[in-house]
């Protein structure tokens, strides 16, 4: 303001030398004087008076400024200084201010938390007081607070933390300011703010209590420990017909009578509790009500229930059951009836019939417990893996809300049905019913029906069961899929009538179904069953049969017999053919043995004619070849021999000659008669022959035939020099001979085939056989009743086993096929 005014005056100033100057520019201008030196002049005289003025003023005004900064600074330095001593007074005292300004929403922070305060948030959790008080508490300060800042409402309250910290809060207004005081309350304080929260949640109970039992219908009292009355309910008050609870009070009003109290009084137990029916006189009426009176130090307490019309039904209870029990003593179903305590209370002559138990035990009313025991002891119980878990489990019908059955299979073959009652009052009623034939005879019923049900539904018989109206009982599969009827059309039991209709594609204008419809339908006395075939436009055969039912129904069954009758057909014409086969196969084997065998007989002789010496001596190439006929035609003969037994075989013609054979001897023969081979094919034979081998009644030279033709085999697939072993081993009731060699063996492929006819191969360097002797083989072996069996590895060997009876089943051609 003085920089302003200095300038101001100097402006003044210039402009006043500046307006002289000019005014004495006119009359200057005659004068030889220069006008504008004389404006000149003016000028430099005005500013420098402004300078002049103008340094006055400034330094004027700096020496004020001066002053009011030192001013400043002391008031700034008296401000902190008064500051802290505010924070010092703030922090000496265990307390914390929460400041707002306006509408601010974070509050400044004066203080320190208190010490038993912990936010693990710091100052920041302050605000969210849900976070650390209480929902009550916490709900309370917010609704303070906000009218503190809105309405600049002031208050005092105490809080509760979650961990248990008694705080006092105090809110009021400072200068625009809403401030929020926590303070700790320790010590006395703390204390006093528990017992005053306490005293409060304790009149809270207490006045809940109160309308609790003013809700109650039975009077309710309360006494001090003079025995004054202090407090009556409602129903107190109306039962001694007064104005009001005060007015009871007031008069000391009794329910009871004189004799009442004293009753109640002598006949309190030890721990001061009452607790008995009592007769009382209520708004004028004579009722019953059931007393509980406490007793204590501080005085007593009573309750009235009023049970008048509880005795009055649980009289006619009693007397209900009582005709109950006359009711049940008379049954033939076994009851027992046991109480809460789970004894005893009833039992009937069937019960004691039942398990037949000493009267004089089931008149202790034993528990029910000890009389499952006494029961299992006897052995009268079901036998159980877990006795204990099975009693336990039983005893739980006493906690049951609804009737449970149970199966009991005894062990003397009966079968119970135990239904277990429980009681309103907390007993149980066991009703005993001897199902045992029952049970039986529904087992019996139903599995005939199931086996009647698949049985027909397995038959390849087509059946249906007509009751005597006319309509479908039942079918089974092969009806459906004989005439082509669908499931659903059977299922709507159909008439006799409707299944004409649908099968009268299949049968045309046939007659039969009108034959079967009249079988079914017709009311005559003497029904008589009827059977025949019908032939229906697919080409298929049926025959039928109707049967008559004792109960009026009529059973219908139909047989496809086409592929019979085609097999039928086809057998007479296969049988016709067979027989032209066997004669041409007997002629076959005649022509055989004597147009083919006579003159290999008579070249074999010839040849042996040859080859003796008493007919003359050969060239050495001569004998050479008789040995060469001789040999082959010997071989050639032995190839007839096994066709001829074969076909033999195959005619059924063959017979053995059945006889005691000594196995050693015959296995001695069979070896016999291959020494030659064996020594031309350097194979070494190792016979395993037990001393007590013994005997079997056999064919003993169809027996050696098998045995060298097994022994052929082995030698023939042996390699030189080879080894080859036969056993026979004694059994129960047959006798086992094993040949086993070790040559190349028989591939897996070729395993199943080597019994078949012509069937060899060659083995190295070996000729391959003909392949009849396996054939020859199983066809004899089959024929005495026995079995052979082949197994071979390759690399290996081959080992056949044959198994003989000792006494031989004689088998034909059809069975050995």
């Amino acid at each position: 303001m003085l920089n302003l005014l200095g300038v101001a005056v100097f402006a003044l100033l210039g402009a006043a030398g500046f307006s002289q100057a000019m005014d004495i520019l006119p009359a200057l201008s005659g004068s030889s004087v220069d006008a504008f030196k004389v404006v000149w002049v003016a000028a430099t005289a005005g500013i420098a008076l402004y300078a002049v003025a103008a340094s006055v003023v400034l330094v004027r005004i700096r020496r004020n400024d001066s002053l009011s900064i030192l001013q400043l600074r002391q008031d700034r330095a008296d401000a902190m200084a008064r500051i802290d001593r505010l924070e010092s007074l703030l922090e000496t005292e265990d307390s914390l201010l929460l400041v707002w300004d306006g509408e601010a929403k974070h509050p400044g922070v004066a203080g320190h938390l208190p010490e038993n305060l912990e936010l693990s948030g710091g100052l920041s959790q302050l605000v969210e007081f849900e976070t650390w008080l209480d929902v009550k508490s916490a709900e309370a300060l917010r609704a303070f607070l906000e009218h503190l800042r809105g309405h600049g409402e002031v208050f005092r309250l105490t809080l509760t933390t979650i961990d248990g910290v008694y705080l006092e809060a105090s809110g009021h207004t400072a200068g625009g300011l809403a401030v929020l005081r926590l303070r700790d309350l320790t010590g006395d304080r703390q204390l006093s703010a528990r017992l005053s929260e306490q005293n409060k949640e304790l009149r809270e109970q207490i006045s809940s209590l109160h309308s609790l039992l003013d809700a109650l219908p039975g009077p309710a009292w309360q006494r001090d420990h003079h025995g004054q009355l202090v407090w009556v309910n409602t129903a107190y008050v109306d039962a001694v017909e007064a104005e009001s609870t005060r007015t009871v009070v007031d008069d000391q009003i009794e329910l009871l009578e004189a004799k009442g109290r004293n009753k109640l009084n002598m006949m309190r137990q030890t721990d001061g509790v009452y607790h008995s029916p009592m007769p009382v006189v209520a708004a004028g009426e004579r009722r019953v009500f059931e007393l509980t009176d406490v007793n204590s130090e501080h005085g007593n307490a009573g309750l009235a229930q009023d049970i008048s019309e509880l005795e009055r039904v649980q009289g006619q209870l009693r007397r209900t059951l009582e005709s109950h029990t006359r009711t049940l003593d008379q049954l033939q179903t076994p009851v027992a009836v046991f109480g809460a305590d789970h004894r005893l209370q009833f039992y009937n002559a069937a019960y004691r019939s039942l398990w037949d138990i000493d009267q004089s035990f089931l008149e202790t009313k034993p528990e029910e417990g000890e009389l499952l025991d006494a029961l299992r002891a006897a052995r009268k119980l079901p036998e159980q893996a877990d006795y204990r878990g099975w009693r336990t489990k039983h005893l739980e019908c006493y906690q049951a809300l609804d009737a449970q059955a149970f199966w009991w299979h005894l062990p003397d073959g009966r079968t119970l049905r135990v239904i277990a009652s429980p009681h309103p009052q907390g007993g149980v009623t066991y009703f005993y019913e001897n199902v045992t034939e029952q049970l039986d005879l529904e087992s019996r019923f139903n599995a005939l029906t199931r086996v009647q049900r698949e049985t027909l539904d397995h038959l390849t018989e087509a059946v249906a069961v007509f009751g005597s109206n006319g309509r479908m009982r039942l079918s089974n599969p092969a009806f459906a899929e004989i005439w082509g009827l669908s499931q659903e059309f059977l299922e709507g039991a159909p008439h006799v009538n409707d299944l004409l209709d649908n099968c009268r594609e299949l049968m045309g204008d046939s007659d039969r179904w009108q034959e079967l419809a009249r079988g079914v339908t017709g009311l005559s006395d003497n029904r008589t069953s009827v059977s025949g075939r019908m032939e229906r436009i697919d080409g298929s055969v049926i025959d039928y049969v109707t049967v008559p039912l004792p109960d009026g129904g009529t059973l219908l069954t139909f047989v496809n017999v086409t592929d019979t009758v085609n097999v039928e057909r086809a057998l007479h014409a296969t049988n016709d053919a067979l027989q032209e086969a066997d004669q041409l196969k007997n002629a076959f084997i005649q022509h055989v043995s004597y147009e083919l065998r006579s003159p290999l007989t008579t070249i074999i002789g010839f040849a042996q004619l040859l080859g003796d010496a008493k007919f003359g001596d050969l060239s050495p190439k001569q004998e050479e070849y008789t040995d060469y006929i001789l040999s082959s035609s010997s071989a050639l003969l032995h190839i007839i021999n096994d066709i001829l037994d074969l076909a033999t075989v195959d005619a059924g013609i063959m017979e053995l000659e059945i006889s005691e054979v000594d196995v050693a001897q015959t296995v001695s023969e069979a070896v016999e008669g291959l020494k030659d081979r064996l020594v031309e094919s350097d194979i070494t034979l190792r016979t395993h022959m037990p001393e007590d081998i013994g005997i079997l009644k056999a064919d003993e030279r169809r027996l050696r035939q098998v045995l060298f033709n097994l022994l052929s085999n082995a030698i023939r697939y042996s390699d030189k020099g080879g080894l080859v072993d036969i056993s026979c081993q004694r059994e129960e009731n047959e006798i086992r001979f094993r040949i086993k060699d070790h040559g190349a063996g028989i591939p897996q492929e070729m395993l199943e085939q080597v019994f078949s006819r012509f069937v060899g191969r060659g083995a190295g360097g070996n000729r391959q056989g003909v392949g009849l002797g396996l054939s020859i083989v199983k066809s004899f072996v089959e024929l005495h009743g026995g079995t052979v069996d082949i197994t071979s590895e390759e690399g290996q060997g081959t080992t056949v086993d044959c198994t003989f009876p000792l006494e031989p089943h004689i088998h034909s051609l059809e069975a050995a096929e």
